[in-house]
């Protein structure tokens, strides 16, 4: 392919993001438009490549990050070119699950592809180990292949079993998946019930929080119940992995849930996502030994602070990605947030970063 007439063409395209729509597209090149999402909108450049134009860098980063992953495999298209704001790659045929379904079954021979989808996605290192069915298509050989892959990678919080897919299977499909996982693996069927029914637990938690009842005979009577559903939860066997497991999800959770009552309420949904960020952001800062400032400087110390973490903490996971920048922030965090202390007997002084 002309890679620098593919940059002169998309030089001429101008892709805006919007909140919670599809992106505004300005395009004054002779690429056709055949298609638009969240993040960007796709250009058919010749019978077998298109061009996908995004509207800011990152989502341009994570998509061509993601599609070379898994490069090696069958399951994405492949990667021809990659600009600032655009990734040309294959076009990708067939019909995609949410129309297939509509007018055939979901076949136990369908539903072994889709499980060994989510095993690909696990073992090329994706964060997220979960897709939409709209953005999953099924060829005419019978194989898949997915698109849209941005947001598989450079996630802190996800939830452990494969939420987006079930849900959008719909009602029915759903419970035919789990159906036919329970057949190809007991293990996994057992697993994932397990989060599905954690998930609803810390639903209900958070209803108990926000509306607390006077009546005293009531509360012992729904603490009693819920104590003894919250045992199930100390049930798994990698203690270290279930603790990050359950912070991720309850963060997940409690943030969704919070955002909806604000908007009852009529509350700004930007502030309300403001405070519980920084809400979140205290916690953190507690738990690795930083005192939460209360004059504004000392919180926007605190704050940078806290930050620098958490990019470093999420660019681990993409060492192979951005690995120089990865190791200097790590070193100068280190620095900021050891801990120094001497006890009263006058012991030895003890130095040490304090890790999440």
């Amino acid at each position: 392919m002309d890679t620098e007439k593919l940059r002169k063409w998309t030089k001429k395209i101008k892709v805006t993001n919007l909140i919670n729509a599809d992106v505004e597209v300005v395009n004054n090149s002779p690429l056709k438009l055949i298609g638009k999402g969240r993040q960007g909108a796709v250009f058919r450049y010749s019978d077998d490549i298109c061009v996908k134009v995004f509207g800011n860098q990152e989502d341009c980063d994570r998509e061509h990050y993601a599609l070379s992953l898994g490069q090696h495999t069958n399951l994405f298209p492949k990667i021809h070119a990659k600009g600032k704001l655009y990734i040309a790659m294959d076009f990708v045929r067939g019909v995609d699950l949410r129309e297939y379904l509509q007018s055939q079954p979901l076949t136990e021979e369908l539903s072994d592809k889709l499980i060994k989808m989510l095993i690909v996605f696990k073992e090329i290192g994706y964060e997220r180990i979960d897709h939409h069915k709209r953005q999953i298509y099924l060829q005419e050989d019978g194989s898949l292949k997915v698109i849209d892959v941005a947001r598989t990678v450079w996630r802190d919080r996800v939830y452990p079993y494969p939420r987006k897919l079930l849900n959008s299977l719909g009602d029915d499909n759903k419970e035919i998946f789990l159906s036919h996982v329970q057949a190809l693996s007991p293990q996994l069927y057992e697993e994932w019930l397990h989060y599905i029914r954690m998930e609803e637990l810390s639903r209900e938690i958070y209803q108990l929080i926000l509306n607390e009842t006077p009546d005293e005979e009531k509360k012992k009577e729904k603490k009693k119940s819920l104590k003894t559903e919250s045992d199930k939860l100390l049930t798994r066997d990698d203690e270290k992995n279930y603790v990050l497991l359950m912070e991720g999800l309850m963060h997940k959770v409690f943030k969704e849930e919070w955002v909806k009552t604000m908007l009852a309420r009529g509350e700004d949904p930007d502030k309300v996502m403001e405070e519980i960020d920084n809400y979140w952001d205290e916690r953190e800062l507690e738990s690795m030994g930083i005192k939460v400032a209360s004059s504004k400087s000392d919180q926007n110390k605190n704050t940078r602070r806290y930050t620098g973490f958490r990019e470093s903490r999420s660019q681990s996971s993409t060492k192979s990605y951005k690995q120089s920048k990865s190791k200097s922030k790590d070193k100068d965090l280190k620095k900021e947030i050891k801990v120094k202390y001497n006890d009263e007997n006058g012991r030895k002084k003890y130095t040490g970063s304090k890790k999440k």
